[in-house]
């Protein structure tokens, strides 16, 4: 059987069984509590590091989408490569103007 995913409701549930709240755990942590909250919106690498903590869930688990951090999702180490050799040959040329 497949591992059931970690959403909003199961990571709040998990809490409230551990007899902790969003808000208390922020404070626990040193986290604004509002910032704390926007962790369901955009990434906040210490929410996310706070709940994976007191969960004790690899936080990769807990926001898959999120992780492993990618540098840049857009483009391949080929095409970076490229637009560097690029963005070097057109400095070269700076140089050489100059």
């Amino acid at each position: 059987m497949a591992k059931q995913p970690w959403t909003k409701a199961r990571i709040k549930c998990a809490l409230e069984e551990r007899g902790m709240t969003m808000n208390g755990l922020a404070e626990l942590k040193g986290i604004s509590p509002s910032q704390f909250r926007h962790v369901w919106n955009k990434t906040v690498r210490a929410a996310e590091r706070a709940l994976s903590e007191f969960l004790e869930v690899p936080v990769d688990e807990l926001f898959p989408d999120r992780y492993p951090i990618r540098k840049s999702p857009l483009l391949s180490a080929e095409n970076e490569a490229a637009i560097a050799r690029a963005k070097a040959a057109r400095e070269a040329d700076k140089r050489r103007v100059a």
